[in-house]
């Protein structure tokens, strides 16, 4: 096969994985680890993979609460009732 031939095939396939790792990326910062919230929910995200369960202290209008969220996204409630979240430091 010449050169010509297959410098067109190679530049291509360098195309398609920066393509592609490019475009994963938003996906990823779509759903961050820790609290985030969206234009109406709020959400902890707890990044793991060992399969714990932790306590997370839950910031709200009036006294804080705590919760036991598991591996994966938590939905904790509506965007303008929740002003944050975050580890306490402890499994449960």
């Amino acid at each position: 096969m010449s050169v010509r031939r297959s410098l067109p095939a190679v530049l291509g396939a360098v195309a398609l994985i920066l393509g592609l790792t490019t475009s994963a990326a938003p996906s990823a910062a779509a759903d961050p680890c820790g609290f985030y919230e969206t234009s109406s929910d709020a959400y902890y995200n707890h990044c793991t993979s060992d399969g714990s369960h932790v306590i997370i202290e839950v910031e709200v209008w009036g006294p804080n609460y705590e919760r036991c969220v598991g591996p994966g996204i938590t939905w904790l409630g509506s965007a303008g009732q929740i002003d944050g979240a975050a580890y306490v430091g402890r499994t449960c």
